[in-house]
């Protein structure tokens, strides 16, 4: 009986170690990795726009958690305000224009080391007027058999409403998000691509980007733009969604182009932290950034079925806090031109496919092209300048280290990413709204196929653009 008795006790004993064990097992990944990483506690910023996703997904959805991360999410009231927390350190990294640590690098507005190593996403933006001004804009453009407008539509149809408002010394005012933006660097494009001047700027002297200008740009803060332009204060905006569905949604205005018809697959936003952060703590910026991939690739899985739940989340009002109905417009895969005016536009959002979160040094290439173009660069720089200036600032081999992890944990695998061929620059780019293509290998060639703009040894001298 004595022996019986000892072999159950045994038995019990072996049972309650075996679930032990399997308990420590399950956590240890968790727990060892939270030990490795240099620092496991984040906060992480973002502005209330649908293309934060990859952030929020990473935090519901766990994918944070999984690499030992204890991350806090924390709307910022501008891109102004996101720059200086993440420079000063109040911020561990954040969501981010995509070429602001470019701007940052080069010194334009606040001097500092800041480097991406993970795209957010591609696309995702448009160029809303308001109901006047598409009004008046309207008979100029062209329309299919339905009368529908045909897409996509240039900025010759504005010209004539600028140059009415100029004749009547009345200023054209439209606002983007902040000047190293890439709302600023679109709007400047397609006002630009149909003869309308967006105006230049000469740092340190003049940082107004409103030299020489026919249409007068300025900054505001995304969420305010459909208000502002409904109280008449600005006729126009550069913004990311939801604030051009949510003009159509209160009647106020009408998009008339998105960015994706101006140059497809453009990159938008990035996840950025300053070097020294990312010098400090290298295992735990690899974490991070395999945790974004993984909410990226939920975000575009099979043919975006997340979706429909990924707007409930950011519908949230700790994320983006729109009603649902209008971020359903551009994130299901439609996007509502004039009220009614709904048409397929798949990769509106783009979070993974195509890949949208390799950091390429050609997208980088571009918009300094596009800084240096209006003055922001108001030196010349030679080609070296540019490619060198970009793979300091955007990080690809970063970004690889935390795919290579996720294929060697079987959390992805290699033909999600690009190839171990990728030199970072893409091909020439010939899909452009004006036809003009992009070479980032030879960004100074590029700038001399533009009627406006800033070109070779020019530069802005007393409000006039002069050869050096």
């Amino acid at each position: 009986m004595k022996h019986i008795e000892k072999n159950t006790a045994r038995k019990q004993f072996a049972a309650l170690f075996a679930a032990l064990a399997m308990t420590t097992l399950s956590v240890f990944p968790t727990v060892y990795a939270a030990e490795k990483l240099e620092k496991p506690n984040l906060k992480f910023g973002f502005i209330k726009l649908t293309d934060m996703a990859p952030l929020a997904i990473a935090y519901e959805k766990g994918f944070f958690k999984d690499e030992g991360l204890n991350v806090q999410l924390e709307a910022q009231a501008n891109w102004k305000v996101v720059l200086d927390r993440v420079v000063s350190g109040e911020l561990d990294g954040s969501h981010m224009l995509a070429p602001v640590p470019l701007g940052a690098s080069i010194g334009f507005g606040t001097k500092a080391d800041i480097i991406t190593a993970f795209a957010m996403g591609t696309n995702g933006s448009a160029i809303t007027v308001s109901n006047e001004i598409w009004k008046q804009m309207k008979p100029a453009v062209p329309a299919d058999k339905t009368g529908l407008p045909i897409h996509p539509i240039k900025a010759d149809s504005l010209k004539p409403v600028v140059a009415l408002y100029k004749s009547k010394g009345k200023p054209f005012n439209m606002a983007m998000t902040f000047p190293v933006s890439s709302h600023n660097f679109k709007l400047r494009y397609w006002l630009a691509g149909g003869g309308i001047a967006p105006g230049y700027y000469a740092p340190p002297q003049d940082t107004s980007g409103q030299i020489n200008a026919d249409a007068l740009l300025s900054v505001t803060p995304p969420p305010q733009m459909p208000s502002t332009m409904e109280a008449g204060t600005i006729f126009g905006y550069c913004v990311g969604e939801p604030w051009n569905q949510q003009a159509v949604a209160k009647g106020v205005g009408v998009p008339v182009i998105t960015d994706d018809e101006m140059w497809k697959d453009i990159p938008e936003k990035v996840f950025g932290v300053s070097k020294a952060w990312a010098e400090k703590n290298p295992k735990t910026h690899q974490a991070v950034i395999k945790a974004l991939i993984r909410a990226s690739m939920w975000l575009d899985a099979e043919k975006n079925k997340n979706r429909i739940e990924a707007v409930k989340i950011l519908a949230e009002s700790k994320y983006v806090g729109a009603d649902s109905k209008v971020l359903d417009n551009s994130m299901t895969g439609t996007f509502e031109y004039e009220k009614g005016d709904t048409r397929s536009m798949p990769d509106f959002n783009v979070f993974f496919r195509h890949n949208s979160t390799y950091p390429y040094y050609s997208g980088a290439v571009w918009y300094l092209t596009q800084m240096r173009r209006w003055g922001q660069i108001n030196e010349y720089k030679d080609d070296a300048w540019y490619i060198n200036t970009a793979k300091q600032v955007y990080r690809p081999d970063i970004y690889m280290a935390a795919a290579n992890a996720l294929i060697a944990e079987k959390k992805a695998v290699a033909a999600d990413f690009p190839a171990k061929t990728e030199t970072g620059f893409k091909g020439v780019q010939t899909y452009f709204i004006d036809g003009i293509p992009f070479d980032s290998s030879k960004p100074n060639d590029y700038l001399t196929k533009f009627a406006l703009g800033l070109k070779g040894k020019q530069k802005l001298v007393g409000g006039k653009v002069v050869e050096k």
